[in-house]
């Protein structure tokens, strides 16, 4: 159980949905939701985030009829804000890689924006 005597603080989660549909040529669209969440301590942010992400589940019906479902596909990552003042400027989130290529791929925006 969670201590309530722990100031909550903020965590950033980054959370990854995906699309699924009724129709047979539908192909899965995934999102990448960067959220902000306040948290007693990082088991309590873990939990936090996998319960915002399963409560954003939702199935609707799109312009041709068809039903479209979005659900939590997992928890990328949950990690403490980089500035916990949250003033303007701040930083919020960083993640590392080694491979441009293979994330210019991913963002096929990044490869337009200068360098």
């Amino acid at each position: 159980m969670e201590s309530t005597t722990e100031p909550a603080v903020p965590y950033i989660a980054v959370l990854l949905y995906v699309s699924s549909s009724d129709a047979a040529d539908y192909p899965p669209l995934y999102s990448e939701d960067v959220v902000l969440l306040y948290a007693r301590s990082p088991a309590h942010a873990e939990e936090k985030a996998q319960r915002l992400g399963e409560d954003r589940r939702t199935t609707y019906r799109n312009d041709r009829g068809e039903s479209i479902t979005w659900r939590l596909l997992r928890v990328a990552d949950v990690a403490p804000a980089l500035d916990d003042r949250l003033t303007e400027d701040a930083e919020l989130y960083s993640r590392h890689f080694t491979d441009l290529a293979a994330y210019e791929r991913f963002d096929t925006s990044a490869a337009d924006r200068p360098a």
